[in-house]
C-alpha cells in the first residue's frame, strides 16, 4: 500500500518539474528573441517606432479589410432570408387565391421577417464597427507608446 502512495507522489512531482521546466524555457526563449533578435534596435529606438508605424498601417488597412468582408457577408445574408421570406409568402399566395387568413399571415410573418433581418444586420454591423474601432485604437495606443 506504501509502494502505490509514493508512486503517486513521485508521479505528480514529475509532472510538475517538467511542467515548471516547460514554462521556465519557453520563458528563456520568448525573452532570449526578444532581447537579441534587433541589437540595433537597442542602441538606437528610431527603427522602432519606424517598424511599428509601419505595423500599425498594415494592422489598421487589414482590419478596414476584415471590417469591409464581414459587412458583405452580413447584408449577404440578409438579402438571403429577405428573399427567402418573399419566396414562401409568394408560395402561400399562389396555393390561395382568395386572400384568406392564411395568405394575409404569411404576409405579415414576411414584413416580420424582413424588418428583423434589417435591424439584425444593422445591430451586427454596428458591433463590427465598434470591434473594428477598438482594434484601431489599440494599434494607435501601441504606435504612440512605442513613438515616446
Amino acid at each position: 500500500m506504501k509502494l502505490t502512495y509514493l508512486k503517486q507522489q513521485v508521479s505528480t512531482l514529475g509532472r510538475f518539474l517538467a511542467t515548471m521546466l516547460f514554462f521556465l524555457s519557453a520563458i528563456g526563449f520568448v525573452w532570449h528573441f526578444a532581447l537579441f533578435s534587433n541589437p540595433v534596435a537597442m542602441a538606437s529606438p528610431a527603427p522602432i517606432s519606424v517598424a511599428a508605424a509601419d505595423v500599425g498601417d498594415r494592422t489598421k488597412e487589414a482590419a478596414d479589410d476584415v471590417a469591409k468582408g464581414s459587412k458583405n457577408l452580413i447584408r449577404d445574408t440578409a438579402d438571403k432570408v429577405e428573399r427567402a421570406a418573399n419566396k414562401n409568402a409568394a408560395k402561400v399566395d399562389r396555393a390561395d387565391d382568395e386572400g384568406s387568413g392564411v395568405e394575409r399571415k404569411a404576409k405579415r410573418d414576411r414584413d416580420r421577417i424582413e424588418q428583423r433581418a434589417e435591424e439584425d444586420a444593422a445591430r451586427t454591423e454596428k458591433a463590427v464597427d465598434k470591434n473594428m474601432n477598438a482594434v484601431k485604437r489599440a494599434v494607435d495606443n501601441i504606435k504612440d507608446a512605442f513613438s515616446n
